[in-house]
């Protein structure tokens, strides 16, 4: 299932602008509560210290009247938002004075300070109450806590108009600008999409960001990395074809050989013995191949501890006959204990690789000595041979694919040095190649890290 499939597909520009946007419309409207809460409470204490202001200014005027004077009075309207106010005067409990809208009964219950109370009709008034010095006047003033919201939403839209005009502007800017910052990479996916399949030279970007400048760089490395691969293995394929004609022709001249040898059985069991030599050479050959083709393809292998003195120890026993028959002589020194945490079918196909090239090229007669030990690097594993060596280019490649040292009269594909190289890389050993001091031909020296 396609990944347009399981979720819709977010672009990078939609992900970025809902992320600039959304905190933008965040960030304003905490700012507009912010701004509602702070203008409202200025608000109240402003319109609290008129109430108050003019409490007081009640209860100073009506100290100095005429104590004879009960008679009630009603204050005029002198303005269109006199309505909105209220006041009453109490003297002795006895209602002296009052605005035109302010009924008979007092404003509130409360004697002193600060309160909101609804009226009968239903109205809530903000209501400032206070005593003159000997408690004999009360004076109640107050405002409607409606006339205080219109006044609030007066102030707010004052200050909020510019702001809602702005939040589309922004928008609009924040837009441009991450469509604008985003310009580099649509030029980088233009590019790679207009690039053809076998094109892996470097992608060079003018005016290339930062950001982007790592990731570049691991495109480059990638396709560099490519390009080796591709070159590998063409001139790999190559050179199996080549190496393989040779073995196949071998085999088909000595057929042709077998079938023309007539009555003579001489003949014909030698073409026939070289017809299986040339199967055996292919067979190696296609073995060599396959593991170097596992190498290349799937380089993690399973690590599982494995003594390496066991498998040498099989190793030697399997290639035994072979040294005999050259009537060579095969020592192993092989201490017990040595583990290693690495694949023991290809730790096995090292281990073949390094012996039987040294009793390959070794003549007939010579001594090839293998010992594992343990160091404090880790276990170690060392091949010596009698063998004539190699001389210091041909050691400089040793290791190339289809390399062999001129000169040789055994059979063999130079696939060997190859794959140990390659397996080498695969359990991070180290290897020492030089003459043998004691044996005067080639030493081999493997040594591992310590994993177990």
């Amino acid at each position: 299932m396609t990944q347009s499939l399981l979720q819709p597909a977010k672009s990078l520009q939609a992900r970025l602008l809902s992320m600039v946007l959304g905190l933008a419309a965040l960030v304003w409207f905490s700012a507009a509560v912010l701004t509602w809460v702070d203008t409202q409470h200025e608000l109240d204490e402003l319109l609290d210290g008129h109430l108050a202001q003019a409490a007081a200014l009640l209860v100073v005027q009506q100290a100095g009247a005429d104590d004879d004077d009960h008679e009630l009075v009603d204050a005029p309207s002198l303005h269109k938002y006199a309505p909105k106010v209220a006041f009453q005067v109490f003297h002795d409990g006895q209602l002296m004075t009052r605005s035109a809208n302010a009924g008979q009964q007092p404003m509130a219950t409360q004697l002193a300070g600060f309160s909101t109370v609804r009226m009968p009709d239903g109205e809530q008034w903000r209501v400032f109450a206070a005593q003159g010095a000997e408690t004999d006047i009360q004076v109640f003033v107050g405002e409607k806590v409606e006339s205080r919201d219109a006044i609030l939403r007066a102030v707010l839209r004052s200050v909020f108009w510019p702001l809602l005009i702005a939040l589309p502007l922004l928008a609009a800017a924040g837009w441009w600008s991450v469509r604008k910052g985003l310009e580099p990479v649509r030029r980088l996916s233009a590019e790679l999409g207009r690039r053809e399949p076998q094109a892996l030279e470097p992608l060079t970007l003018e005016d290339m960001p930062v950001e982007l400048e790592p990731l570049v760089d691991s495109l480059n490395a990638m396709l560099q990395r490519i390009d080796h691969m591709v070159v590998a293995e063409r001139r790999f394929t190559a050179d199996a074809a080549h190496e393989l004609r040779t073995p196949i022709a071998a085999i088909r001249a000595q057929a042709q050989v077998a079938l023309g040898a007539g009555d003579d059985v001489v003949e014909r069991r030698h073409a026939l013995q070289a017809t299986l030599a040339g199967c055996d050479r292919a067979t190696r050959l296609v073995e060599q191949l396959l593991t170097l083709a596992r190498l290349e393809a799937n380089p993690a292998v399973s690590t599982v501890p494995v003594d390496l003195a066991a498998v040498v120890q099989r190793i030697a026993a399997d290639l035994a006959p072979a040294a005999l028959a050259k009537s060579q002589i095969l020592e192993l020194d092989a201490q017990t204990g040595c583990a290693l945490a690495v694949d023991e079918v290809l730790l096995g196909v090292l281990v073949r690789n390094l012996v039987d090239n040294a009793s390959r090229y070794s003549p007939p007669g010579a001594q090839i000595h293998v010992q594992v030990s343990q160091s404090s690097e880790g276990p170690v594993l060392r091949v010596q041979d009698s063998g004539p060596g190699l001389s210091e280019e041909a050691l400089q490649r040793l290791g190339e694919r289809f390399f062999r040292v001129l000169g040789s009269d055994q059979p063999g594909s130079g696939l060997g040095w190859s794959i140990v190289r390659r397996l080498l890389d695969v359990f991070r050993a180290r290897v020492q190649i030089e003459a043998s001091t004691q044996w005067g031909g080639l030493s081999v020296t493997v040594t591992w890290p310590n994993s177990v």
